[in-house]
């Protein structure tokens, strides 16, 4: 089965995001979007619907991890009775879908295990694989559907429908696995440059979380809220994810499985809420144009949630290939409450928002910063200050954590 939803790390290149458990199981991963079907799903059931295993091969090793700064650069140590060993991970920021996993030895040595298991389509494709690469150069591309990815850095066998390999790292020594995503009618990726994604995803989001404007209590646990709020809005369309995840039930068993990886207006109303209180206005910008684009012509017309682009159609499908968190069924794609949540009223507070945000650049003559540092106050009722770092599973500290 699959992990606590709290021993899970975050990874996010801002267009979708991947879960990492502290055993070195990555158990979710959609791609290329948020809302596009899973190739690891376990966390919605467990391997066989998906999971991309990477630890040392004793089961007795001990981990520690932390973020890399103000980053989603994730750091995990490995300690053994032969020697430690880091595993990096990130989404790289950048025009491409990957994860980079680089295994580096710090003492001694330690011989690591690796597992596969690619299910398409929230576990409903087995992909066709094959071996595409060369001794040197191993390269495993899996196709199905209009979907492939190519994860490179290790010679994988076949064993059923899991790959799998070992590999020993020593003391200085470097072994980098990256999987990447690609339309399957085109010819393949080429090898990543491992070092300038790792350099450039963490100067990218340390840049970022730099400004923020925030002088009170709990700066890093304010710092890596805002971080998660930031990793959640699409870098291209403004659109606002109001969680990484589908199908998380709101109590373990229940039916109210909800789909939050589209724009729901509320929680968006609420996530510019906490972006522009720590000066981040240049985001209420791209909301406000995704915000006029979806709404159009008619705000009457307006609905409780969108797609990531504005999208209007969002058929409900119930996801039957997935048991479930925890067992908790069904699982689904788009689905959501039939009751409304008073769409205008979420819209006209993302309004009043935007609004107060450009007022504060129009005064300091910056389009991304404010006059001075907002309030952090948290909202009533809410349990960490941006009201959604819980529902990303980021943050022990929140008491609710849903899909």
């Amino acid at each position: 089965m699959g992990h606590p939803i709290e021993d899970y790390a975050l990874l996010s290149n801002c267009r979708t995001a991947a879960l990492v458990s502290r055993n070195g199981d990555l158990d979710w991963l959609c791609l290329p979007r948020f809302d596009s079907g899973s190739i690891f799903g376990a966390l919605l059931g467990d391997e066989r619907h998906g999971r991309w295993s990477l630890r040392p091969a004793d089961p007795h090793a001990r981990m520690e991890r932390s973020y890399d700064g103000d980053t989603f650069v994730l750091v995990n140590r490995w300690t053994t009775p032969t020697g430690e060993a880091e595993v990096i991970e990130a989404m790289p920021i950048g025009h491409d879908t990957a994860v980079v996993r680089r295994v580096r030895g710090v003492s001694g040595r330690v011989e690591f295990e690796c597992h596969v298991r690619l299910r398409f389509d929230y576990a409903r494709a087995i992909p066709w694989v094959r071996q595409t690469g060369t001794h040197d150069e191993p390269c495993l591309r899996a196709i199905a559907g209009p979907d492939a990815i190519d994860l490179r850095g290790v010679r994988l066998q076949g064993h059923g429908h899991r790959h799998s390999t070992r590999f020993t790292v020593e003391a200085g020594a470097v072994r980098d696995l990256t999987l990447t995503w690609q339309r399957s009618h085109l010819d393949g990726t080429p090898p990543r440059d491992v070092d300038a994604d790792l350099a450039s995803t963490r100067r990218w989001w340390q840049d970022w979380s730099d400004k923020t404007e925030h002088d009170g209590p709990e700066h890093a646990l304010v710092t890596r809220s805002l971080l998660v709020l930031r990793a959640l809005t699409d870098e291209r369309t403004g659109g606002v994810a109001a969680a990484a995840t589908t199908s998380l039930p709101e109590a373990i068993g229940g039916e109210r499985n909800w789909d939050y990886r589209y724009v729901w207006l509320r929680d968006a109303a609420l996530t510019l809420e906490a972006l522009i209180a720590h000066g981040f206005i240049d985001i209420a910008h791209h909301w406000r144009d995704w915000l006029l684009r979806a709404v159009a012509g008619d705000a009457a017309q307006l609905q409780i949630m969108y797609g990531l682009a504005g999208e209007r159609d969002l058929p409900e499908r119930i996801l039957t290939s997935l048991p479930g968190y925890e067992g908790s069924s069904p699982c689904g794609s788009a689905t959501a409450p039939s009751t409304s949540s008073r769409p205008t009223s979420s819209a006209r507070s993302s309004s009043r928002w935007t609004r107060r945000g450009w007022r504060a650049s129009v005064r300091t003559g910056s389009p991304g910063r404010s006059s001075r540092p907002w309030s952090s106050r948290p909202s009533s009722g809410s349990t960490c200050p941006t009201r959604a770092c819980g529902r990303c599973a980021t943050s022990r500290r929140c008491s609710r954590t849903r899909g």
